[in-house]
C-alpha cells in the first residue's frame, strides 16, 4: 500500500511539474536563460582578466575559461574557448574602466535571466526594488568572480605549491593525495553551493534547505546524462559546420545552454510541485486528523 502511494506521490509531482513548466513557457524561458548565459560570458571573463590583472595574477582569466568549460562536451566548449583566448590576449588591468564596469553589468543581466525564469518556476511575483535587485545580481557577479579566481589557484596554481612544499619537506608525500581529494572535491561542490545560492536567494519567497535539494540533485544529474548525450550526438551524427558555417561554434553551445537552461528550470519546476503536494498531504491529515478528533 505505502509502494503505491508512493508511485502516485511520484507521478503526480512530475505531472505537477512537468504541466507547469510547459504553462509556465518553460521553453521560451529556457530560450532566454540560454541566451542570456551566452551574451554574459564574454563580459563576465573579461571582468575576471581585469580584475586578475588588477592584482597581478597574469593570466587567470584564461585558466578560469578552461576550467569553467571543463564541464562542457569538448566539441561544444572548444570552438568558445578558442575565441574567448583571442578576447583575452589583450593584457588587462583596467578594472576601473567604463569597459570593465560595461562587462559587469552585462554579466549581471545573465543572473538577472535566472531571476525571472525561478520565480516563474516557483509561482512568485517579484516585488522588491529593482534597484536592489540589480545590486543584488552585480554582487554575485562580483562574488562569482573572485571564486573563479580562487578555483584557479586550487586547482592550477595549488600542485606548484605542492610539489615545491615537498622538495622542502619530503615527509608531506604522504599526505599529497588526501590534499589532492580536498582540492578537488572543495572545486566540485562549488558547483552544488552556486546552485543552491542561485535557488535560495535569486527567486522571491523563502525557502528551506529541505524545499530545495530534490530540484538541485534533480538538475545535476539530468546535466550530467544530457551532456553526455549531447556530446555523443555531437560526435556521431550532427554536423552543424555544413549547416551553421563559421557560426557553428556558436550554435552548438547556443543549443547546449538551451537543453542546460531546461533542466535548470525543470528543477525549480520539481521543488514547487513537491512543495505543493506536501501542502496538500499535511492538510489531508490535519482534516483526517480533525474528523477523528470529532468522533
Amino acid at each position: 500500500m505505502r509502494a503505491q502511494q508512493t508511485i502516485l506521490v511520484t507521478f503526480a509531482v512530475l505531472k505537477d511539474a512537468v504541466g507547469h513548466f510547459t504553462s509556465d513557457d518553460g521553453f521560451a524561458m529556457a530560450s532566454h536563460v540560454a541566451l542570456s548565459g551566452l551574451l554574459a560570458v564574454f563580459p563576465l571573463l573579461i571582468f575576471i582578466a581585469s580584475l586578475a590583472g588588477f592584482f597581478g595574477f597574469a593570466g587567470a582569466a584564461d585558466t578560469a575559461s578552461d576550467l569553467v568549460f571543463d564541464a562542457w562536451p569538448e566539441s561544444v566548449a572548444a570552438p568558445v574557448v578558442r575565441e574567448i583566448h583571442n578576447v583575452l590576449t589583450v593584457p588587462r588591468g583596467d578594472l576601473l574602466t567604463f569597459g570593465a564596469v560595461a562587462a559587469l553589468w552585462f554579466s549581471s543581466n545573465g543572473v538577472e535571466a535566472l531571476r525571472t525564469a525561478l520565480n516563474r518556476a516557483y509561482r512568485q511575483q517579484e516585488k522588491r526594488n529593482f534597484v536592489l535587485l540589480r545590486l543584488q545580481s552585480l554582487g554575485l557577479v562580483l562574488l562569482g568572480a573572485a571564486i573563479l579566481i580562487a578555483y584557479t589557484f586550487l586547482v592550477v596554481l595549488a600542485p606548484l605549491a605542492l610539489e615545491t612544499l615537498k622538495i622542502y619537506v619530503p615527509q608531506v608525500e604522504s599526505f599529497l593525495l588526501s590534499i589532492n581529494v580536498a582540492r578537488f572535491t572543495l572545486a566540485g561542490s562549488l558547483l552544488i553551493i552556486g546552485l543552491f545560492i542561485t535557488h535560495w536567494l535569486l527567486p522571491s519567497g523563502k525557502r528551506s534547505f529541505m524545499d530545495l535539494w530534490p530540484g538541485i540533485l534533480a538538475t545535476l544529474v539530468l546535466w550530467i546524462i544530457s551532456g553526455s548525450v549531447f556530446g555523443a550526438y555531437l560526435a556521431k551524427f550532427a554536423n552543424y559546420v555544413s549547416t551553421y558555417g563559421g557560426l557553428a561554434g556558436i550554435m552548438t553551445a547556443l543549443i547546449f545552454l538551451y537543453i542546460c537552461a531546461l533542466v535548470f528550470i525543470l528543477g525549480g519546476e520539481l521543488n514547487a510541485a513537491i512543495s505543493r503536494q506536501r501542502r496538500f498531504w499535511q492538510r489531508k491529515k490535519q482534516q483526517q486528523d480533525m474528523l477523528v478528533a470529532a468522533k
